[in-house]
């Protein structure tokens, strides 16, 4: 009996531990609607001279389709060109077990928006982009870490080696971009 109450309660706290990783900025449930969307979490900063960049990940789900939004900042001194994604802009994931990924764009064109800081003197452009998951090869991202990324804007390709713990010195957060769909793909299913 002593062995039973335990694993209940060993099952109870495993269970509450894994619904605290599902906390949500937006969580909305109409009649007709609904819409969570999980807090950004900070993929890949590059900080290099007078530039700053810094890609975010947020997950959610649109009445049942779950995607996932990025968001591109750039900051600098000098001069930022403009980044777009298009209708044909991928995602493309190759995970440690070998297996690739694609996440293919929800929008027709997104380009990224520039703002000037006057009181740091700094030019900031901030893109944002939604993407679908395919069917194919979906249940591999809740098992194995993500080793590489690469991003097909438009007119230009980027990719990015995901770290196993990312530690922002600027912006004082702590994140594990390679194991970010195994930790919360579950909770916009």
């Amino acid at each position: 009996m002593k062995y039973l109450l335990s694993l209940l309660l060993l099952l109870t706290l495993s269970i509450n531990a894994q619904n605290k990783d599902c906390i949500y900025d937006i969580e909305e449930k109409t009649d007709s609607t609904s819409l969570k969307v999980l807090p950004n979490v900070l993929m890949h900063e590059k900080i290099f001279g007078n530039t700053n960049e810094y890609l975010f990940f947020a997950l959610l789900n649109n009445d049942g389709t779950p995607m996932l939004t990025i968001q591109q900042l750039q900051k600098s001194k000098d001069f930022i060109k403009t980044n777009c994604i298009a209708k044909n802009s991928k995602i493309i994931l190759q995970l440690m077990n070998g297996k690739i990924i694609t996440l293919v764009s929800s929008d027709e064109e997104a380009c990224s928006v520039l703002t000037y800081d006057a009181k740091e003197k700094n030019n900031i452009r901030i893109l944002t982009g939604y993407f679908y998951f395919a069917k194919t090869n979906y249940e591999e991202l809740k098992n194995s870490p993500i080793s590489l990324m690469r991003i097909q804007f438009a007119g230009e390709t980027k990719d990015y080696v995901l770290k196993n713990e990312l530690n922002s010195e600027t912006l004082k957060t702590t994140s594990k971009p390679d194991s970010y769909f195994m930790d919360f793909l579950k909770c916009v299913e």
